[in-house]
Order: structure tokens, then C-alpha cells, then sequence
């Protein structure tokens, strides 16, 4: 069996008490990591929950044995709103992906959760195994460049977003 086979035959065998420990460590770690970093326009922000302020505008981050995902999902109750904030963000594209330096990737119809149409815009590792420790340092590094990226454009750009969005 190889190492990744390995490491995510692991995550199975781990109960669902010491999943839930590996995630509490994880996380907890990474908000203390984060927390003297300031936002681009130098206040405290909570970085786990990071303050969008627009309702339906989710801003995700997640990791398991198979990548390490930060995403950008929109997902109004009202679909026609969806659509004006997904047409804003692709007319925002060159900026956002200059932002966060790489290109995302960009998912209209990403799935449907609680009967709402879910706009996706993500990057990715595949390369990263959450259930391997020695991974949580650039699991930390990726999620924590993607934040502060990302941050700077949203304060760039934010009023646009929260117009649209009431």
C-alpha cells in the first residue's frame, strides 16, 4: 500500500471523538497562527470566519485526505441574485485571480444545497493530506496566502458585492 493509500485509509479508521480532535487541533492552530495578521486595511478580523457581509456570500476552507480547498461560494435563496453577483464576479475575474495569484477555478452550477443553486469559485491542492501532520504546515501556508489574498481584493471590492447583494 502506498503512503497516501495509506493516509486516507487512516481518516477511516479514525473514530468519529478523534476526527473531531484532529479538526479542533487543526483549526485552532491555524486561528492562532492568524491571529496577529491584519487585514489589508489594518483591523483584527476573525480569519475563520472571515466577516463577508453579504448574506448568501460564504467564504470556505476545508481539508481532507484527498485536498486542501479555499472557496468562494454564492449561494442566495434567489437564484436571479445568484446570477447578478456570479456575472459580477467573472467580470471581476482578471482582477480577483491577479489577487489571489493563480487562476481559480469557476463552477456556475457547483451543486444544490438546501434547494439553492451554489456558485463555486475555488483553488485546490491535491497534494496535501490532511490526516498527515507533517502536511499541516503547508496546508496552513496555502490556506493562509489564499486568506490574506483574497482579503485584499475584498476590500477593494466589497461594496460592489454588498450593493448588489441587497
Amino acid at each position: 500500500m502506498q503512503k497516501e493509500e495509506k493516509l486516507t485509509t487512516f481518516a477511516v479508521m479514525l473514530s468519529k471523538e478523534e476526527l473531531k480532535e484532529r479538526n479542533s487541533e487543526f483549526w485552532t492552530g491555524f486561528q492562532k497562527e492568524m491571529r496577529n495578521v491584519r487585514s489589508s486595511d489594518g483591523r483584527r478580523i476573525n480569519w475563520i470566519n472571515y466577516p463577508l457581509q453579504v448574506k448568501d456570500l460564504y467564504l470556505r476552507m476545508e481539508s481532507t485526505g484527498k485536498f486542501t480547498r479555499f472557496s468562494l461560494d454564492i449561494q442566495p435563496k434567489d437564484d436571479g441574485v445568484r446570477a447578478i453577483l456570479w456575472e459580477q464576479m467573472t467580470e471581476l475575474r482578471v482582477v480577483f485571480e491577479d489577487a489571489m495569484g493563480s487562476s481559480g477555478i469557476w463552477e456556475e452550477f457547483d451543486r444544490v444545497f438546501a434547494g439553492r443553486n451554489v456558485s463555486r469559485i475555488y483553488w485546490e491542492r491535491t497534494d496535501l493530506n490532511f490526516f498527515n501532520k507533517e502536511d499541516w504546515p503547508e496546508i496552513k501556508a496555502f490556506l493562509k496566502e489564499k486568506l490574506i489574498a483574497f482579503d485584499s481584493f475584498y476590500q477593494e471590492f466589497k461594496d460592489i458585492l454588498i450593493t448588489l447583494a441587497e
